[in-house]
């Protein structure tokens, strides 16, 4: 499970939350935690970069929020982000710097690191998405099992059970994510990775892949 450890994911600091992750192996280890940070580092924030609007919901001056968005706290929203119409932000959600959620796309206890794109009828819930990571229009991050049971990582013969009933997607830095597919609960898709459009993925994607199906996965060729 060495490309499902956070160093070999994320660039921490490309993302406000990088304390949370001290202390843990795995990323996924931080999502029953995000509420309480927030609350935290929500108060630790400048004034004069960050305004509170509503209870436990921190957007900064110079983040763009549509008129028809919706966002529950506790939350937090970067520096020049944009959060585009008729967005559902459920709570226990972090927004990176320069991050687009849009329209109609919804979030649910997730961190988005610094420019993340999640553009176009999404749904992103107990999940963590890397540096510059993009999803496709209509991509799922499905977050329960059908059975109700525990999510387990799954990396060829290796296995994580992380006790976690919910948690849907771990997206490394640049991992791109093509329309329509559905992320399985316990997805980890490691960094500069490609999925192609109308998948169904579960397990763990190496990085630099090119992942086409089950079967065929291949190494994404260096630019």
């Amino acid at each position: 499970m060495e490309q499902c450890r956070i160093e070999n994911l994320f660039d921490l600091k490309e993302t406000i939350t990088s304390e949370l992750f001290e202390g843990h192996t795995y990323p996924w280890e931080v999502l029953p935690l995000i509420g309480d940070f927030i609350r935290r580092l929500g108060e630790t924030l400048s004034q004069e970069e960050y305004e509170k609007r509503g209870e436990d919901i921190w957007v900064a001056r110079s983040a763009v929020i549509f008129d028809t968005a919706y966002i529950a706290g506790p939350a937090i929203i970067g520096k020049e982000a944009q959060v585009r119409q008729g967005a559902f932000i459920r709570g226990n959600a972090i927004v990176g710097e320069g991050t687009v959620v849009g329209n109609s796309t919804e979030l649910k206890n997730a961190i988005l690191f610094n420019k993340v794109q999640v553009p176009h009828f999404n749904y992103i819930g107990d999940s963590i998405l890397g540096y510059r990571a993009h999803t496709g229009a209509g991509v799922i991050a499905s977050n329960v099992k059908l059975d109700k049971k525990p999510v387990v990582v799954k990396d060829g013969k290796e296995q994580i059970d992380t006790g976690l009933k919910k948690f849907g997607a771990m997206l490394g830095d640049f991992a791109e994510i093509g329309c329509n597919s559905v992320l399985n609960p316990g997805t980890v898709v490691g960094r500069n990775s490609i999925v192609y459009t109308l998948s169904s993925v579960r397990g763990v994607i190496p990085a630099d892949s090119i992942y086409k199906n089950a079967a065929e996965i291949r190494e994404r060729e260096q630019r």
